[in-house]
């Protein structure tokens, strides 16, 4: 079992969750990734972690100078250690593509958002925020758990890697406005979202269709969040 004694880096090669309820999730859907719990002597309802770390064979540990330590947030009381894994899409499922998100927050929300559509395959343009970090993962609420993504250098490396998958470029000003029915069925597709600070960049133009979402002039663009929100939403329909 590893010692952590210190605020997580993406260097390493664990992390941990942060809090009570997306510590249960990995000890509910990853338990053999997991080294050890920490918990709080402040929490009051440790009973359901202990039990699942007693069911699987995982030490927790009553430690509170390790939350000191490494924890981000003063009203956590449950840290879960938990080593990174490798992690693969699926070809025949529709993904999503995020060409560089920079937020850490917004990542984490758009994983909870996919799990919740019933979408689980991410895949990532790097250089991008880092899903690994603690802060994503508590944005999650443990749906990081339920999802299998995958980081590419390039946009062209990874639309090499699925060549069957039709692909929706979402850009403000794209020649196809979302409304329901506009997405083939029984066929795979990417929907490609970009950064939260400049969108998709002229390359991705003419790859594949360009899909606006309507909007009023009152604002430039959606929150990247919710622009995922809203056209998974609309291809789930």
């Amino acid at each position: 079992m590893k010692k952590i004694i210190k605020p997580y880096k993406k260097e390493f090669d664990y992390s941990y969750t942060s809090g009570a309820s997306v510590t249960i999730e990995l000890l509910e859907t990853r338990p053999d990734l997991v080294e050890c719990i920490y918990i709080h002597s402040s929490f009051n309802r440790p009973d359901e972690v202990i039990k699942l770390c007693n069911r699987h064979g995982i030490p927790y540990i009553f430690n509170d100078s390790m939350f000191k330590r490494i924890n981000q947030k003063e009203n956590s009381y449950v840290l879960g250690i938990f080593r990174k894994f490798t992690s693969r899409i699926d070809p025949g499922a529709t993904h999503v593509v995020l060409v560089n998100p920079a937020d850490m927050g917004n990542l984490g929300t758009i994983i909870r958002t996919l799990t919740g559509f019933g979408i689980n395959d991410l895949a990532i343009i790097t250089p991008s925020a880092d899903i690994w970090n603690p802060k994503t993962i508590r944005a999650s609420m443990g749906s990081f758990f339920h999802m299998n993504f995958r980081h590419y250098d390039d946009i062209n490396d990874y639309t090499g890697a699925f060549p069957e998958h039709r692909v929706y470029t979402f850009m403000t000003d794209g020649e196809v406005e979302l409304c329901p029915g506009i997405f083939p069925e029984r066929q795979p597709v990417s929907l490609v979202f970009g950064n939260e600070a400049t969108g998709l960049g002229e390359r991705f133009r003419h790859m594949g269709t360009g899909i606006k979402i309507p909007q009023s002039m009152s604002v430039d663009s959606l929150n990247l969040s919710v622009a995922v929100a809203v056209g998974v939403f609309a291809y789930k329909l």
